[in-house]
């Protein structure tokens, strides 16, 4: 078919470098404000540093890179020469001075600390930040160079964060209780910036590394993006319904082909790969015969590498990696970068697309080849949006934050280095091999009716932690309660689909994972003892239970779980994985106290 040429500036993903420097010059702002008492000279330069600081940052939130890349060169001289006085001869007197010397080795820790981000941690973010605006821009002026820039920046941000990190511990070290007040506030509010700095950069590092050669640095690449339909549940969050296949070429993107999977990929007569046994046991072979059932299990890199075969088999054409969204993902972005046209008439706004794209289409639409043009057409709309030009705002970039945090923004490559990047970051789409010190509970749902009720699923979860028991374990309590808010009469039969459990009728598999090393030990279903259904899914016990429930019901399951043995005697707080719905989980989690209280 035709392949229609779309930019794609992914000035979205430009944000994680700038996002990293504008929180370096917030932090700086914090730097020299108190220190004028203290060693004139080096406080100087600090104040004149201090005020290039509200310029970087305004250009920065503004996307003048050129500005920012002019102010950060002035900027640095000002740190360097603060650092120098704050090691001159006049400057190793004064420390030896009684009452002025902690004082002073304070400053310079402070001037050393500036210096070391000015100089080692702006510049690489900066060259990362326009490197990848000029390779993704609205013009035709990018070239490989820009990409190569990026990339070259990756090591250079990643010695930045060790630079940031050595400074971090000096200032954790000094002794404060000897310290003016000024100075004392000085070094807290470096501290404190560093404390949310240092976390941001090797983040950044690790874009600057993996982002050219997604974007088709070395050659071109295709990946499939799926949408997940969030009506018909599965574990990452939604059957994977409509999908398109992307094409990355140095930066430039172009939409290649559109399709969904019941009538372009249909089912298999055998799983398209070897299924993992535990996996098998589990979901059953529709794991790999269904596309619309590749994401039953909640590890995106076995349903992405299923999906991927698929394609290849009814195409005959290998993606390079697998992304995934769905429409609350979509009206996050609408909201920062408001609405888009449809084909058919009308708009998908923040406030409309999860609504119109999960109920109103199927209460509108009669037609099954109707509602699938519509969903094309919706896709390709927000694709074009996103791939024409998207500037940097802030509220942009808590929308992604927020579907990243949610697991709506799911990644796998099928390059192994690059998996490996990806891997361990909230796109990757998994649960930690070892969960460590920190226990992690998954609560994942699949839809058991054959319908698009999960529009109308309520959902709400908790984790109680308890005291330690014999051997360093913990027990946990997770209660879940589903609840269906569907009408009782009035839906098509599009949205009741196959009422595999009565008419209207919400079937809900839950499955509760353990934390690795723990098991399930109990469960009850509204007040009632219950059987546990239980399996093994990459070395973590799951416990499975169904929950039907008619218009209005709820229900609840208490599920006890205990953890193994645990490294960290101290007060622990579970972390929690869900699957994600068409309206956010109503979610609580408490911590346990330390295992001496």
């Amino acid at each position: 078919m035709r392949t229609e040429r779309l930019r794609w500036p992914l000035r979205t993903r430009r944000r994680r470098f700038v996002a990293a420097a504008v929180a370096l010059v917030v932090l700086l702002a914090g730097f020299g404000l108190r220190l004028a008492a203290v060693g004139a000279d080096a406080a100087g330069h600090l104040r004149r540093a201090i005020a290039l600081v509200g310029d970087l940052e305004r250009q920065l939130r503004a996307g003048d890179l050129a500005g920012a890349r002019v102010t950060a060169g002035d900027l640095r001289r000002q740190a360097e020469a603060a650092r120098a006085d704050a090691h001159g001869p006049s400057w190793w007197a004064g420390r030896r001075l009684p009452g002025a010397g902690d004082d002073l080795t304070a400053v310079g820790a402070v001037a050393d600390a500036v210096d070391a981000v000015a100089a080692g941690v702006l510049p690489p973010l900066l060259d990362a930040a326009d490197g990848l605006s000029k390779a993704m821009g609205r013009g035709s002026s990018g070239t490989d160079a820009d990409l190569k820039t990026v990339e070259a920046a990756a090591p250079r941000i990643a010695a930045g964060a060790a630079t940031a990190r050595a400074a971090q511990r000096r200032l954790a070290a000094l002794d404060r209780a000897g310290l003016t007040g000024p100075v004392r506030d000085a070094v807290r509010q470096v501290s404190d910036g560093l404390d949310r700095v240092v976390p941001l950069l090797d983040p950044a590092a690790r874009a600057a590394r993996l982002l050219p050669r997604l974007l088709g640095a070395d050659g071109p690449r295709t990946y499939l993006v799926l949408f997940q339909n969030l009506a018909e549940i599965r574990a990452t969050g939604g059957m994977p319904g409509a999908f398109a296949v992307v094409r990355a070429d140095r930066g430039r993107f172009s939409l290649v082909e559109q399709g969904t999977a019941a009538k372009t990929l249909r089912t298999f007569d055998a799983p398209v790969l070897p299924l993992d046994a535990d996996q098998e046991d589990l979901f059953t072979d529709r794991l790999g015969t269904y596309p619309a059932d590749v994401n039953l299990t909640p590890d995106f890199p076995t349903a992405a590498a299923l999906i991927r075969e698929m394609y290849r088999q009814r195409s005959g054409r290998s993606v390079d990696g697998v992304l995934a969204t769905d429409p609350v993902a979509l009206a996050y972005l609408l909201g920062a970068t408001g609405p888009v046209a449809l084909p058919t008439g009308g708009q998908l706004t923040a406030g409309n697309a999860v609504r119109q794209l999960l109920s109103e289409v199927y209460l509108t639409i009669a037609a099954e080849p109707d509602q699938d043009a519509y969903f094309a057409g919706a896709a390709k709309a927000v694709l074009e949006r996103l791939m024409g030009g998207v500037p940097i705002s802030r509220e942009l970039a808590s929308a992604l934050s927020r579907a990243a945090a949610e697991r709506r923004l799911l990644a796998w490559s099928a390059h192994p280095q690059e998996q490996a990047d990806i891997a361990g970051t909230v796109f990757a789409g998994t649960l930690p091999d070892d969960d460590g010190a920190r226990p992690t509970v998954g609560v994942f749902l699949n839809d058991g009716t054959g319908a698009k009720l999960g529009y109308y699923l309520t959902r709400s979860v908790s984790v109680q932690t308890g005291r330690c028991l014999a051997g360093g374990a913990r027990p946990l309590r997770v209660t879940v309660t589903l609840g269906s808010n569907a009408p009782a009469r009035g839906l098509p039969p599009s949205v009741l689909g196959l009422g595999l459990a009565g008419p209207s009728v919400v079937r809900t598999n839950v499955l509760v994972y353990a934390p690795t090393g723990g098991s399930p030990v109990a469960a009850r279903q509204d007040g009632a003892e219950v059987d546990l259904g239980t399996g093994l899914e990459k070395g973590r016990e799951v416990a499975v239970f169904t929950v039907d429930l008619a218009p209005g019901a709820h229900s609840t399951l208490v599920v006890d779980l205990v953890t193994g043995p645990l490294p960290n005697q101290g007060a622990v707080t579970p972390r929690l994985l869900l699957t994600p719905g068409s309206a956010p989980w109503n979610s609580r989690i408490s911590a346990g106290p330390p295992c001496d209280k």
